[in-house]
């Protein structure tokens, strides 16, 4: 690790190493604020982790400097036998709920509340504070003269679980409350401050978690809500970890000493002074009056409950003034002053009816279940993902099955699991679902790449569900670089059956675009332009732009310098394609498919035949100084742009990778290097500036 002189100068003098590591602390807590709270940050990640590695450093030499709220301590090494009871200072009540999802479920409230405080029927509307009921775990954290000493789970109310290792992982978590920014004087917290609040798992983390599970062939989870509860429940932090929690604050348990002037009088005015703590506190909440101001953002959240990043199944309503709640008090074990209003559930049982398959934009063949119609996350579902045929095979779902079906914001409807115990009468015995071996749109042999979780139709250039697809991405930049023709266009074309293939692109004429909608002259004639000029392009570009699977643009740049014509790459052999740079078995055989079927041949042949051309063997004829060699790109170079330099050097036939290791054979370093020059330096790698690395190209090096 490469340390900076300072960092270097406080590793010797222990007065500057506390005062250096205190400042790093200071520093590291405002900027993760920033990032995980805030949504706003300051600082790029390349920086940050080099003042993060700075305090380890200087933690390592000296082992008294580590503090409990360092935030090198979010990950714990260690793995707990079980998880010890916490018997919580002010219990963790549950709050009722308010099952009517109508209207009438807020009236109700307001009504109780009313006649619990005696008002007569002319008394203003009571203020409340109206804010989300998110679908996570509970937590309490205690925080100590300002630092995170202890988090737990709600458990019965009364006694917890500790699970602190766990939720120092999240990082919007505050290790160390913030000093608010109020200009009050004095103590700046409590003495002991315990935040109430929720852990939860984002739908796009989950859904990118799940992706990753089922890219491993590992189980995927059910819902956020369950997964994030698991992750903090785990007896090893580095699983939690690796698990994507978030966090936010909603209320107080036991408080010790609030500083003058501080003490909350409103429960709006507390979630601000959390805030003003550090703490993430959602911006989704509102001070309304009366029923009417209740029932106005229960249905406000339910029309944007679909576009929220995260579950939620409903409101909490609490009367804002925290006198009054003090006077409503409780009943039993719930308080009079607060209600959940529920939202209709986004998962219900259904009946799997049977079984079809959905061939998408990329080829990916995915079973679709065919559902007894049922209402689910305020719509209703009739056909739902199954993902791929080991998910489905997993799960033990066949047809006549109940299964669960969940359905969260705009994410897709899908069955999640089967219920173990099938209600009603024994269905007869169903074999298990298999997927076709011809692809159903176009015939294509489906193919499954070695280790792979999806099965893919090998007709890309010729399959209609691929089509749009297809155009896009032979159009695109990198490939033949057609300019004007977008999204939309491609809509019109495909839709309106003007272009079934990617050779009849080049058919079209200035007034069948013109008669196009939202289409004028001028825009015809530019794209019949950009059509005619990128006729002449090079093989790379051309391999590239045919979309063959696990073909990107280097993988292209080999190809073609290898073979250097389209015929001889056609033709290759599975032992002759294995000679190329990086071509391993998977690709070798992807490209094999691709070229036996005589459709994308076909379709290859007829766009040469359209006029595609590039000059015969020039990608082989070039001189390559860098054959062989891999260069990692870092930083801001003076005059070159990070995707200039990346061509440059494959165009010398090296290879650009995206982290440094010992196979690494130069290192090309600008302005605001970070990591990567840190671990080049490290393992003695060649670093390079600009003009290193254009004497390299010149064969100087």
């Amino acid at each position: 690790m490469v340390l900076p002189d300072n960092a270097r100068m406080a590793e010797q003098d222990p007065l500057a190493a506390a005062a250096r590591a205190a400042q790093l602390r200071e520093t590291l807590h405002h900027h993760a604020h920033r990032y995980y709270v805030l949504d706003a940050p300051e600082l790029p990640d390349a920086e940050y982790d080099r003042l993060f590695q700075e305090l380890q450093a200087l933690e390592a030499a000296h082992p008294d400097l580590l503090t409990p709220d360092s935030p090198t301590q979010r990950v714990i090494g260690r793995v707990l036998d079980g998880l010890a009871p916490v018997r919580h200072a002010v219990p963790m009540l549950s709050i009722q709920t308010e099952t009517d999802t109508s209207a009438a479920g807020a009236l109700a409230f307001d009504a109780r509340v009313r006649r619990e405080l005696a008002l007569p029927e002319d008394a203003p509307p009571v203020e409340y504070a109206a804010e989300l009921k998110f679908d996570g775990l509970a937590i309490n954290l205690r925080y100590a003269a300002g630092v995170l000493v202890q988090a737990a789970t709600r458990g019965d109310g009364e006694t917890g679980e500790d699970v602190t290792h766990n939720v120092q992982t999240i990082g919007q978590v505050p290790l160390r409350l913030q000093r608010p920014q109020d200009g009050l004087q004095g103590q700046t917290w409590p003495a002991v401050l315990e935040v109430r609040g929720e852990v939860y798992m984002r739908r796009d983390d989950f859904e990118a978690l799940n992706a990753r599970q089922r890219d491993k062939g590992e189980k995927t989870y059910i819902n956020p809500r369950n997964t994030a509860a698991g992750a903090v429940r785990q007896l090893d932090a580095k699983v939690a970890a690796q698990r994507p929690l978030s966090f936010f604050a909603y209320g107080l348990g036991d408080v010790q000493g609030w500083p003058e002037g501080q003490e909350p009088a409103t429960h709006a005015q507390l979630l601000d002074r959390l805030a003003a703590y550090g703490l993430p506190v959602s911006q989704d909440r509102r001070v309304v009056q009366g029923a009417e101001g209740l029932v106005q953002f229960h249905a406000d959240m339910l029309a944007r409950r679909d576009a929220l990043p995260f579950d939620i199944d409903g409101i909490v309503y609490k009367v804002n003034s925290l006198a009054l709640q003090k006077q409503l008090g409780f009943k039993t074990r719930e308080p009079r002053w607060a209600v959940a209003h529920k939202y209709p559930a986004q998962e219900q049982l259904t009946l799997l009816r049977g079984i079809d398959v959905q061939v998408g934009r990329t080829g990916k063949l995915t079973p679709v279940a065919k559902l007894e119609p049922v209402f689910v996350g305020g719509t209703t579902v009739s056909n739902a993902t199954l993902h791929n045929l080991f998910e489905l095979r997993r799960k033990g779902v066949r047809v006549g099955d109940t299964v669960i079906v969940r359905r969260a914001g705009d994410v897709i409807p899908e069955v999640v699991g089967r219920v173990a115990t099938q209600p009603g009468p024994r269905q007869p015995y169903v074999p298990n679902f298999r997927l076709p071996q011809q692809c159903p749109v176009c015939a294509s042999a489906v193919v499954r790449e070695r280790g792979g979780m999806d099965h893919r139709c090998s007709g890309g250039l010729f399959c209609a569900a691929q089509r749009k697809q297809a155009i896009l991405h032979f159009a695109g930049r990198r490939a033949m670089d057609v300019e004007g023709l977008g999204d939309k266009l491609v809509d019109q074309l495909v839709d309106g059956g003007i272009v079934r293939t990617l050779p009849e692109l080049y058919t079209l004429g200035v007034a069948k675009l013109a008669a196009l909608e939202r289409m004028a002259d001028k825009s015809a004639a530019n794209l019949v332009a950009a059509l005619e000029k990128s006729k002449a392009t090079t093989l790379a570009r051309f391999v590239y732009a045919l979309g063959i699977r696990q073909v990107g643009e280097a993988t292209a740049k080999d190809l073609a310098r290898h073979f250097g014509s389209l015929d001889r790459l056609m033709d290759a052999p599975l032992d002759e394609l294995l000679q190329v740079n990086d071509v391993g078995p998977i690709v070798a055989q992807a490209i094999r498919t691709f070229f036996e079927q005589p459709h994308n041949r076909e379709v290859a042949e007829q766009l040469r035949a359209a006029g595609i051309h590039w000059p015969e063997h020039e990608a082989a004829l070039g001189p390559q100084p860098l054959l062989g060699k891999t260069l990692v790109l870092t930083g801001t170079l003076p005059t070159l742009s990070r995707e200039d330099a990346k061509a440059l050097v494959e165009a010398a036939g090296g290879k650009v990778a995206g982290s440094v290791s010992k196979k690494t054979d130069y290192v090309v370093a600008g302005e605001e290097a970070g990591s990567k020059l840190a671990k080049a330096q490290e393992l003695g790698v060649p670093v390079l500036d600009e003009a290193g690395l254009k004497a390299l190209l010149a064969g100087g090096g």
